[in-house]
Formats: C-alpha cells, sequence, structure tokens
C-alpha cells in the first residue's frame, strides 16, 4: 500500500521528525481558509499523486500571495499529471498539498528500505539528493552508501557516524542526521514499510536537516495491522481490480486481447507465457484462487469480457480439492449466467478430468476444449486471428 505525500509527513511528523509545515486541500476553495491555519506566507502548491518528477511535469508551483496558491491549486487539482514514470496517460490528481517553502542550501538522499536478496533491512545514503537515485546508481555508484542495521535494535554509533561522514556532516549536523535515521528507522519498523525514501533530505540555511519530500510504501501483508495510516489499499486499482478483490480474485488489467482466467498465481504466469510463445497477447492477470465459487466465476468473465480489448477468453484450471467436472459445470453455468458471447477455450486437467471434458464438449455452448497448456494457447491465438 502506498501513502500520498501529505499521509507520509503525517506519520513522520507524529515520529518527532523534521519536515515542513504544511495543509492538504482537496479543492481550490478551501486554500484561503486553510491558508489561515498556518504561520507561513510563502510555500508551494505540490500535487498528490502517486508518481515522482511531480515538478518537471507542472505538479509543484511555489507561490508568494494567498491569490497565486489558489490559483494554482484550481490548476493542479484535477490535471492528469504526466511524467516519466506514468506514461502518456498520466494519473489524475485529486487533492494538493501546500507546504511551507524550502530554504535548501545541499540536498541529500536517505532511504530505508528492504533488500530482499540479504533478508535485510537497508539505509541508503547519497550526498546527490534531488535527482533519480538510479542515475546516480547507474553513473556513479561510489556515491551511494548502503548500510545495514540490526533488525529490530536500536542503530550504533558506528553507523550513525559512517552515514556523517559520508555526507560530511559534522557537530550539531551529524546529531540531527543521527537523530533522524534513528526516528526513521523506528517508523519504517513500526509501520511495517517496505520503503521510506526520502528526496531530498535538505540543508537549511537555518543550519537544519529537514524531509521535504517522502515516499511510503506499507507491506501490503500487514495493510490489516496499519489501518490508520492513513493510506487507501485500492488508491491505485481500478473499479475492476477492486470488484474482483471483493471475491477474493487477483486482478490486474494487460494490453493483449486473450482474456485469461487461472487458478493460482504461478500457473496464471505460465498461462501468460505460453500465450506469448505462441504469438499471443494476453489482456489480463486473473487469479480466482484455488476453491472459486460459481459465483466468482461467473463475475471473472464479466469482468473479463467487460474489456473491450478481449476477443476470446482462456480458462486454464487445474482441479485438484475441487474435481474437474465440478469446476466445468460451475463453468458452464457462469457462461449461462453472464450470457458471455466470445469464443472460451477451456483447458481443464486433474481429478475427473475426462469426465469434466465430457461435460464441456456436450453442453452445446461456444466452449472449445483443450488437452493442454500449449494446445489451449495455441486455439485461443487463432481465434484471435481470424
Amino acid at each position: 500500500m502506498k501513502l500520498l505525500e501529505y499521509q507520509s509527513k503525517a506519520l513522520l511528523l507524529e515520529a518527532g521528525l523534521p519536515v515542513p509545515d504544511s495543509i492538504h486541500v482537496i479543492n481550490a476553495d478551501e486554500v484561503p481558509d486553510a491558508l489561515n491555519k498556518v504561520t507561513f506566507t510563502e510555500g508551494v502548491v505540490k500535487a498528490q499523486a502517486f508518481t515522482g518528477g511531480r515538478g518537471k511535469a507542472g505538479g509543484i508551483k511555489r507561490y508568494s500571495t494567498p491569490e497565486e496558491a489558489k490559483k494554482y491549486a484550481s490548476e493542479i487539482i484535477g490535471m492528469q499529471l504526466v511524467t516519466h514514470q506514468t506514461g502518456s496517460e498520466g494519473v489524475k490528481v485529486h487533492s494538493a498539498l501546500i507546504e511551507k517553502a524550502g530554504n535548501a542550501i545541499n540536498e541529500f538522499y536517505l532511504a530505508v528500505l528492504l533488500d530482499r536478496a540479504k533478508v535485510s533491512p537497508l539505509i541508503m545514503i547519497s550526498p546527490e539528493g534531488g535527482v533519480d537515485i538510479e542515475e546516480v546508481a547507474e553513473k556513479t555508484p561510489d556515491r551511494i552508501l548502503r548500510l545495514y542495521p540490526q533488525y529490530g535494535k536500536p542503530l550504533r554509533d558506528e553507523l550513525k557516524t559512517q552515514a556523517a561522514d559520508f555526507l560530511g556532516l559534522k557537530n550539531e549536523l551529524k546529531n540531527q542526521l543521527g537523530d533522524i535515521l534513528q526516528k526513521l528507522y523506528d517508523v519504517y519498523l513500526q509501520r511495517d514499510a517496505t520503503m521510506i525514501e526520502i528526496n531530498p533530505l535538505a540543508l537549511t540555511n537555518e543550519n537544519k536537516l529537514q524531509l521535504l519530500d517522502c515516499k511510503f510504501d506499507i507491506d501490503d501483508n500487514a495493510v490489516y495491522r496499519q489501518k490508520n495510516s492513513g493510506g487507501d489499499p485500492n488508491a491505485e486499482k481500478t473499479e475492476a481490480e477492486i470488484e474482483a478483490s471483493t471475491y477474493g480474485m487477483s486482478y490486474i488489467s494487460l494490453d493483449g486481447n486473450i482474456g485469461c482466467m487461472v487458478n493460482g498465481a504461478g500457473l496464471a504466469m505460465a498461462t501468460m507465457d505460453s500465450i506469448k510463445h505462441n504469438g499471443g497477447e494476453p489482456a489480463n492477470f486473473l487469479d480466482v484462487g484455488g476453491s472459486a465459487t460459481e459465483e466468482a466465476v461467473t463475475k471473472a468473465f464479466e469482468i473479463i469480457s467487460g474489456d473491450s480489448n478481449v476477443a476470446c477468453i482462456l480458462v486454464n484450471i487445474f482441479g485438484g480439492i475441487m474435481k474437474c467436472d465440478t469446476i466445468a459445470n460451475g463453468i458452464i453455468a457462469a457462461v449461462k449466467s453472464s450470457g458471455l458471447k466470445m469464443p472460451l477455450v477451456v483447458r481443464l486437467e486433474g481429478t475427473n478430468v475426462d469426465i469434466g471434458k465430457k461435460i464441456i464438449n456436450e453442453s452445446g455452448l461456444n466452449i472449445i476444449s483443450a488437452d493442454n497448456l500449449d494446445d489451449a494457447a495455441r486455439k485461443a491465438v487463432s481465434l484471435t486471428k481470424k
């Protein structure tokens, strides 16, 4: 689950970390009253969206008067923000953060994230703040320091010193950095985060370190523990993805024209690979789970056929706990219930597979039975080529 910047900074502020004064608004008409609640007179209006590069795309604008703040908020809220991360369609901006303007004289990069290869938290630090860390890693990898703290224990003084020395911070700034590192690491652990990225961590002209921007990701498996984080697990999902999840299914829309309905994530990936191998393009990833009900299968057909690009649906089901004849009857009932008109290729494997195939072949519906996954993929691709 991703948090927007204003949600992230609320958690950081709660933990005692130095973030700029700010206030969140969801429409431009709120701006005058919002500005009466803050102490700063000049600031920035920042689009709240799950993407980097907002400034270059016109999603961050500096203002010096209340009139400018309202004007920029009206331009930003509701805009389709197109960045190098979003692609040509961009993302819709639904709100803005009005924040006190920073006076940075230097910018650093700081992140706490999960190193999956080492199965360990990782603190990444760089003096090259304000730019894409991927670019720094590629061109000047020596400008990135990687530190591995002990899980669940306070950060060692040696680690804090190493970080400060790498950034050239001494005396009071060294102490500030050490305090920020410890508090940020505590938030990372307490909030089940997979990443907290601060870019930039700014050194202001008041000789203070301040967290000017933040990306915050919470482990999806821990969302039930983090319901008070302010984040929305469905924030980046489409309506179809949300609807599928209510039936216990995992659905992701893709760009192809062959709809996929499969039980099991691994089998779903193999199905998509087989479609590609045979010259086709999958239209979606859809895992109906190991014990999908007739109601869920019916909903799956509705979701897949709701994509106007889909010309054919491939069903690939392994009958383990649920027998193939039960699955076949469920598919037929679901096809009739949903009024599905497009061609349907079905591959069944597992217990009572012969009975299941017989049921499908004698159904009288536009259902094509396949012997194996490769056969199913070839048949589905051929139907889309006609």
